[in-house]
C-alpha cells in the first residue's frame, strides 16, 4: 500500500525549473509534546516535486510560491538525485491546491452579501415598477368602459354616436394632456434639438413604454400655427423610431 503524505504550508525556498516538472522546498515543524519518555520531534525539510501542467494550473508564480499557503498531497520518494532533492524527504505530488487566506474569505463574504442586497434592491424596484404599470393599466381601463355603456343610447340618437366615436378611439390610445393628434410628417424640428442627443437609456425607456401600452408617455409641445416643436424631442425621436404616423400634442401658442 502506498505512503500518502500531506503538507500545508508556504515554500521555504524559491521555485526550481525542470524540463517536465518544477521542484520547491517546504518544512514542517513536529508536535510541541511527546509521549512521556521520547524525544520531541523536530522539523522535517521536503522538497515537492511538481508536473508542470498541475502546477500551472494553480496560477502560482515563482514570487507568490513564497506567500501564499497551499495543500500539497503526494507520496515520499528517495530515488531523487541529492543536487535537486535539498530536503530531507522527496514528495512526488499528485494534487496541489492554493488555499484562501483569512483576509480573501472574509473579502469573498463581504461581496456575496453585497450583491444579495443588490438583487434585493433590484426585485423591489421591479415589483414597484410592476405595480406602477397595474396602475396605468387600471386608470386606462375605466375609459374604455364608459364609451362601451353608451351604445345602447346610441340607437335612440345617431348623431350621439358619431359625436362619440372619435372619443372612442382617441381616449384609450393618447397620454393624459393631450390637446389634439397631428401628422408626424407635419412638426417641424429646430435646429437647436438636432445638434442634442437625448439620453439612449431613457430614450429606452420610452420605445418599450410605446411597445408596452400603444401610445407616448406624454404628448409633445409644439406652436399652434407653426407646429414648430417647443418640447418633447425625446418622444419625437421614439415616436419616428417606431414608425408612427400620428402623434399626440399640447400647444404652446406664438408669442
Amino acid at each position: 500500500m502506498p505512503h500518502k503524505m500531506t503538507l500545508t504550508g508556504s515554500a521555504t525556498g524559491p521555485l526550481r525549473e525542470y524540463d517536465r516538472y518544477v521542484a520547491f522546498d517546504m518544512r514542517e515543524k513536529g508536535s510541541p509534546s511527546a509521549p512521556k519518555g521520547l524525544k520531541k520531534s523536530t522539523f522535517i525539510s521536503y522538497t515537492v516535486f511538481v508536473a508542470k501542467k498541475a502546477f500551472n494550473k494553480t496560477g502560482l508564480t515563482k514570487k507568490s510560491i513564497m506567500h501564499e499557503k497551499i495543500l500539497v498531497q503526494g507520496e515520499p520518494t528517495l530515488d531523487i538525485p541529492i543536487d535537486e532533492c535539498p530536503g530531507e524527504i522527496g514528495i512526488i505530488c499528485f494534487q496541489i491546491t492554493v488555499l484562501p487566506n483569512k483576509n480573501d474569505k472574509e473579502a469573498n463574504e463581504s461581496k456575496d452579501k453585497k450583491e444579495a442586497k443588490q438583487e434585493v434592491s433590484k426585485a423591489q424596484q421591479e415589483v414597484a415598477a410592476t405595480k406602477q404599470e397595474e396602475k396605468q393599466d387600471s386608470v386606462s381601463q375605466p375609459v374604455a368602459t364608459e364609451t362601451i355603456t353608451i351604445q345602447p343610447e346610441a340607437k335612440e340618437a345617431p348623431v350621439q354616436e358619431k359625436k362619440a366615436a372619435p372619443q372612442k378611439k382617441q381616449l384609450p390610445t393618447q397620454p393624459k394632456g393631450t390637446q389634439d393628434v397631428v401628422s408626424f410628417e407635419e412638426i417641424i424640428v429646430p435646429e437647436a434639438f438636432l445638434k442634442t442627443r437625448p439620453n439612449p437609456v431613457k430614450t429606452e425607456e420610452v420605445i418599450e413604454f410605446v411597445k408596452r401600452t400603444g401610445h407616448l408617455d406624454k404628448p409633445l409641445t409644439i406652436e399652434k400655427g407653426s407646429k414648430v416643436l417647443k418640447d418633447g424631442y425625446r418622444r419625437y425621436i421614439v415616436a419616428k423610431t417606431v414608425k408612427m404616423d400620428k402623434v399626440p400634442v399640447v400647444y404652446a401658442y406664438e408669442k
